[in-house]
């Protein structure tokens, strides 16, 4: 597996954005004259609620863009999960010249016609880890319903002999987000048949701990504390808000969820929660930022992205992509993963609350 760097350079963020603004100013200048900026990338993150995007994602594109192109810039953006933010996020790059886009969206339909009115100017859109719907020029992410499938295996694999006896209460990702349909469909693809039945679904807007912790209570009071066996969480932010409720109840059974987020690791090792999905983030940000550097210098991308995907709503075809697997991870294996990969430390993970667990796992 490739190494995953934690490392940020302290004021890349201040200094990009000063520079980046200054490039702006002169992107103007140029698009007057039927230009546009050649040196400034754009980059749009969708949230700030899961702790991915700003702990790996932004600093990791930001670095590798800094290394294959000395002197662009990279003006960024975060939308704190709100659409209209990040539609006037885009609007505003599009109106400075800036040619290339990287865009995780908030809100992939709502997506469609900045997109296409940004395309309509010459101006490139790089989607990352979620497929906007619109013309866009690259997409890079993760095989999302193969994903789906690992969580759906993995809950089965801790229910264990009783799996076939066991109902499951299933709490999905945000409805605007395009990769929940596909967590969703391929953990169906394994729980519809691999275990008694799915007896209570939500779809949790934003992602929300907060909605999924209300939403597990409620499913507690319809159901009873023994009317189910275990819990689907699309993410480990619900997760976090799933067992707390489940806690409260005096309720203890399988909880998955995905993103390997360090809170997530500590409740594996401490038993609360039994897996999370790790996504090597490092490939995924790096070969979006070559995409990207590529695009603006007007080159060819086929090698980056060599399959073609389609929009969820089939109406935009054949877009050029790159998709990652990814692992389960359980406390068997954080030792050889998530720190082989240096994504957190031993110290990180093992803080004084959980070195006893951490001891007894081996993880050390």
């Amino acid at each position: 597996m490739n190494a995953m760097t934690r490392r940020i350079v302290i004021g890349t963020a201040a200094v990009s954005m000063a520079v980046s603004l200054a490039a702006c100013g002169k992107a103007g200048d140029d698009k007057d004259s039927g230009g546009g900026d050649s040196k400034t990338i754009g980059l749009l993150l969708p949230e700030n609620k899961t702790t991915r995007y700003e702990t790996f994602d932004r600093p990791i594109m930001e670095a590798k863009i800094k290394a294959l192109c000395a002197d662009c810039k990279v003006k960024y953006n975060n939308a704190a999960q709100d659409t209209e933010t990040q539609k006037k996020q885009f609007d505003a790059l599009v109106t400075q010249g800036v040619k290339v886009i990287i865009l995780d969206t908030v809100d992939f339909k709502a997506a469609k016609s900045w997109v296409q009115q940004a395309a309509k100017k010459d101006v490139k859109v790089v989607a990352y880890d979620r497929l906007a719907e619109g013309p866009i020029s690259a997409y890079v992410s993760y095989d999302n319903e193969k994903i789906g499938q690992l969580q759906g295996e993995a809950l089965v694999k801790a229910l264990g002999a009783k799996a076939k006896d066991s109902n499951v209460v299933m709490i999905n990702g945000s409805p605007t987000d395009p990769n929940a349909p596909f967590f969703k469909k391929g953990a169906h693809s394994v729980l519809d048949k691999q275990v008694k039945k799915v007896v209570y679904e939500q779809d949790i807007p934003d992602w929300s701990a907060d909605e999924a912790n209300k939403k597990m209570g409620a499913a507690i009071d319809s159901l009873g504390k023994d009317g189910f066996q275990g819990v689907y969480s699309a993410n480990d932010g619900m997760a976090g808000g799933i067992i707390t409720a489940l806690k409260k109840q005096g309720v203890k059974i399988p909880v998955g969820g995905q993103d390997s987020e360090l809170a997530g690791l500590q409740r594996i090792i401490a038993g609360e929660q039994a897996f999370s999905i790790y996504k090597q983030i490092k490939p995924e940000a790096e070969t979006t930022a070559e995409i990207a550097v590529r695009l603006l210098k007007g080159e060819k991308i086929d090698d980056l992205a060599p399959i073609k995907v389609d929009s969820l709503s089939g109406e935009f075809k054949g877009t050029p992509s790159k998709l990652y697997d990814a692992s389960v991870v359980t406390k068997e294996n954080i030792a050889s993963t998530i720190v082989a990969d240096k994504v957190y430390t031993v110290e990180e993970i093992c803080t004084a609350q959980y070195k006893a667990a951490c001891d007894a796992a081996g993880i050390k």
